[in-house]
């Protein structure tokens, strides 16, 4: 049954940020002192954002909404981690920028805000945490104005086929229903000493885009990539800041990213 999977992935997330605020990988530190979060792919996609409205789902404790309020965008951050959005708000606090963060369940957030913006930005890990694209692409749009912009930066549903050591294929790259597993660690600290089960769900690329179209919004941007920003799956190998899989260079698809406006 699945009726709980908010509750157990809320635990997760919420024991996981503990581990990330104090992570080599999210280095806090260095944001601190003025580093950018984004990566190349999204800093291209979004162009200037100065004076924008942006809505930024799933945002954990905060680093990329606060970016993009660095870059002069007034950002709402939204998570479902108390504990992150707690971490958020603190960050914000100390380093004296203009952003607001509500926590609760972004399938929900028409609940609880109300307002129509310039853009809807979302990135890496985000819609697999998600049963369905469909309602996910729907609170997109209701929180678009007409004309208004979301961009999706996400893991390709490809690599989630294969199993950890991307050897064989373990998974179905259709939503055939829930993937319950019992996580160890983290992507952020493979060796932390946390235990958390998960519910997460492959959405094959014809679901994401075709619930974008089905929910108002027109393509205007799709591209496919054969690196990640993050070192987080096995055997990695650098080239400057992009990662790709030792042995699969150029052959595995890592990221793909969107852009779609309301109409």
């Amino acid at each position: 049954m699945t009726e709980n999977y908010l509750a157990v992935n809320k635990e997760l997330w919420d024991t996981r940020t503990a581990t990330h605020v104090d992570s080599e990988f999210y280095d806090v530190a260095s944001f601190k002192a003025g580093r950018n979060s984004l990566n190349e792919i999204e800093l291209a996609l979004l162009g200037d954002v100065k004076g924008k409205r942006i809505l930024h789902l799933q945002c954990h404790f905060g680093q990329d909404t606060l970016s993009l309020a660095r870059m002069g965008a007034k950002v709402t951050g939204v998570d479902l981690s108390e504990v992150a959005i707690r971490k958020a708000k603190e960050l914000a606090a100390e380093l004296n920028l203009d952003a607001r963060f509500m926590c609760c369940n972004v399938l929900e957030l028409d609940k609880y805000l109300d307002e129509q913006l310039d853009m809807v930005f979302c990135s890496y890990g985000v819609i697999g945490w998600h049963p369905d694209m469909n309602a996910f692409a729907s609170i997109v749009s209701k929180f678009l104005k007409p004309g208004g912009e979301f961009y999706l930066i996400e893991f390709h549903p490809f690599i989630w086929m294969f199993d950890n050591n991307q050897e064989k294929i373990a998974y179905s790259y259709f939503n055939l229903g829930p993937i319950v597993e019992m996580e160890e660690g983290t992507y952020a600290d493979k060796n932390a000493p946390i235990k958390n089960n998960s519910y997460t769900w492959n959405h094959p690329l014809s679901d994401v885009i075709g619930f974008i179209l089905h929910n108002g919004m027109e393509l205007i941007d799709f591209q496919e990539y054969d690196h990640s920003p993050y070192n987080i799956f096995r055997d990695m190998v650098q080239d400057g800041a992009k990662y790709r899989i030792k042995d699969l260079e150029g052959i595995m698809p890592l990221v793909y990213s969107v852009k779609a406006i309301k109409k």
